[in-house]
């Protein structure tokens, strides 16, 4: 099994869209570890504030099946792929790593460098795995995440899924 990280996004009717990944991702994974939820401005376009997060999950599933099986996630949920790539979105699945996976697996770039560079992925990373490593740069996302110096806001907002409080943690 591999522990894989996602970040979940949304922008529009975020509510909904949340709780709908999340249901797929637990329908089809099983437990998830789940960051809190974070309200953030729209970073490079104006737009409404998103809301973000990051999951972790154990699969043995394939990078590229399971990057596949997350765009249907989002196209079930509305998402248009003919809009510009910053734009407002009813969700945005991302896998952000993928067990000990580096480079372009199937298409997809492991580690994602959006950790690296974005506070909405950062900071719910180092929350719920603050002593993993970067697998590039080797820091531990906990002191990734100390570091970070970019003018960025979000924070986090209550949230609850399935019954229960999921954010803020307390």
């Amino acid at each position: 099994m591999n522990r894989v990280y996602i970040s979940i996004g949304s922008n529009q009717n975020t509510v909904v869209n949340v709780r709908a990944a999340l249901d797929a991702l637990s329908a089809r994974f099983g437990e998830l570890v789940i960051s809190s939820v974070y309200e953030s401005e729209a970073v490079g376009f104006e737009g409404e504030n998103f809301l973000n997060l990051v999951v972790a999950l154990d699969t043995d599933e394939p990078v590229g099946p399971l990057a596949e099986w997350l765009k249907q996630v989002e196209d079930d949920n509305g998402r248009e792929r003919n809009r510009p790539r910053f734009s407002s979105r009813t969700l945005d699945l991302d896998v952000l790593t993928y067990g000990d996976l580096v480079g372009t697996i199937d298409g997809v770039e492991l580690p994602r460098s959006e950790i690296l560079s974005n506070a909405f992925v950062l900071q719910p990373l180092a929350e719920i795995a603050p002593d993993e490593r970067h697998l590039v740069s080797g820091e531990r996302y906990a002191d990734l995440w100390q570091a970070y110096e970019r003018d960025q806001r979000l924070w986090p907002i209550e949230f609850h899924w399935q019954g229960q409080r999921i954010s803020p943690r307390a």
